[in-house]
């Protein structure tokens, strides 16, 4: 036998008298939570033919995390939902492991290896028992029940289909070492949402390292919109909730990647936050875009595809991300010029607002070509047409001290006029993976300066020198 088969053996004899029964496997046969399930128990035959359950369909445990309430959390009923409306079939199980997750959190820690382990043993059972083929097996963990999910995956017999984690716990597994903590090697697919990863005194409660064969970061992982310390206080009017709404972000995405089948988000592989501020990264080619929560395609193991895309507010929480690039020149020595930029967007269906144009270099590259990110909350349709416009010198407090500046640099004399020329607008769809060029529409109006805006319209330009093959996602 295998050393972790012995290893797993010996743990099996210590732990399990300890912990009959205080780990539950709810079996749902109803929607609503409040209405009891049915119950599961390791080497109890009659359960499994109670709860009606089909070992030749998916089977989904739910695991949740770390709890101050010992109550399931309302998240849970809308995650239990949303699954057993996708997957009207499956063996759909709340694990709860309240009892021993209601403790400090140190405690909790200690116990998700138990926790991990009854899992496993629950499992194997249904192996032996039903045929249970381990492929067909989902499991789902929220914050510290990601890593209970993992260590199931490092003790079952065999190898889980696919693990998927939901902002897991950052605190005592950051850093260290892949066997107490979830890894690629606890699934065939392991797959990881994290939407809570900014530190605050040396931690951060969602894990900020990659930790899966794919690693979702939606708005950078750090702050998510809506989540506000204003946008939560006008609600619920506590600050614990600002740091309940960016971790528990994790889970109303992958809910909604359940719900909204018709318009799914995607995510983008990049190195890293910045560069995908920039807009660099919404390339399909070579697997580099996949589709985030429960529609994420299976990846060939490779160790730690960062990815990333923005999101609304509320749910549906997909948009859409366009990659603008300009080459801004300079007229008239208009060095100094720092522009604020917005566009506005014309589709065939919809116009957006007036959209701040983000240069994560601080200032706009004057004789450089300047990549930026925009991204629309709603589908615009086809894009027609885009209007620059420079914000004016009274138009916002930032335009107001940028003018500040300058004159008083300038002694008190007014500098003259700032002159830049932006001839044509370069644009890449990321979800559609489509790109055009658009040039101004008065080819003799391509000079902006502060206040002023130019509109830009399709025109056939030498994006791509030869045609090639079109990546079709």
């Amino acid at each position: 036998a295998s050393e972790k088969h012995i290893k797993w053996v010996n743990l099996l004899l210590t732990t399990d008298k300890a912990l009959n029964g205080i780990i539950k496997y709810n079996m749902r046969k109803s929607l609503d939570l409040e209405q009891e399930g049915c119950y599961l128990q390791t080497g109890k035959k009659e359960c499994l033919e109670e709860c009606g359950f089909n070992a030749t369909a998916k089977t989904i445990f739910i695991i949740h995390g770390w709890s101050m309430s010992g109550m399931f959390e309302s998240w849970m009923q809308k995650l239990v939902a949303a699954v057993m409306r996708r997957e009207t079939e499956a063996n759909v199980v709340v694990v709860d492991w309240i009892a021993m997750a209601q403790q400090l959190y140190p405690d909790a820690v200690n116990h998700t290896h138990n926790v991990g382990l009854d899992i496993a043993t629950m499992l194997n059972w249904l192996q032996d028992e039903q045929q249970l083929p381990l492929e067909n097996v989902h499991l789902i963990g929220y914050s510290l029940g990601a890593h209970v999910a993992g260590y199931a995956g490092t003790f079952v017999r065999g190898t889980i289909g696919r693990i998927t984690g939901l902002d897991p716990a950052g605190p005592m597994f950051e850093g260290v070492e892949e066997q107490k903590r979830l890894s690629p090697d606890d699934a065939d697919f392991v797959d990881v949402l994290h939407t809570y990863t900014r530190e605050a005194l040396g931690v951060s409660i969602g894990i900020q390292q990659p930790i899966g064969d794919i690693d979702i970061y939606p708005n950078g992982g750090d702050v998510q919109p809506g989540c506000a310390l204003g946008d939560v206080l006008a609600v619920a009017g506590n600050f614990m909730e600002v740091m309940k709404c960016e971790h528990e972000r994790a889970v109303h995405l992958f809910v909604d990647s359940l719900m909204n089948k018709d318009h799914m988000s995607f995510a983008f592989q990049c190195t890293g936050p910045d560069r995908f501020k920039k807009g660099i990264c919404l390339s399909c080619r070579k697997n580099r875009c996949n589709n985030i929560g429960y529609n994420t395609r299976k990846m060939r193991k490779r160790r730690n595809s960062k990815m990333y895309l923005k999101t609304r507010a509320d749910t549906p929480f997909g948009g859409y991300h366009y990659q603008m690039k300009m080459h801004v020149f300079n007229r008239k020595k208009s060095d100094n010029a720092d522009p604020t930029f917005h566009v506005k967007l014309y589709g065939a269906h919809n116009d957006t607002t007036n959209i701040f144009v983000d240069v994560h270099d601080d200032t706009v590259g004057l004789n450089l070509t300047n990549t930026f990110l925009v991204f629309t909350e709603k589908d615009i349709g086809d894009l027609l047409k885009i209007r620059l416009s420079w914000e004016g010198e009274s138009e916002s407090w930032n335009s107001v001290w940028k003018n500040i500046k300058q004159t008083f640099w300038a002694w008190n004399t007014k500098p003259p006029k700032p002159v830049l020329e932006v001839r044509r607008i370069r644009v890449k769809a990321g979800e559609t993976q489509k790109k055009f060029t658009f040039c101004a529409q008065d080819p003799a109006k391509a000079e902006i300066s502060p206040g002023e805006s130019i509109t830009y319209v399709k025109c056939r330009d030498g994006w791509e020198v030869k045609p090639r093959k079109r990546y079709e996602t």
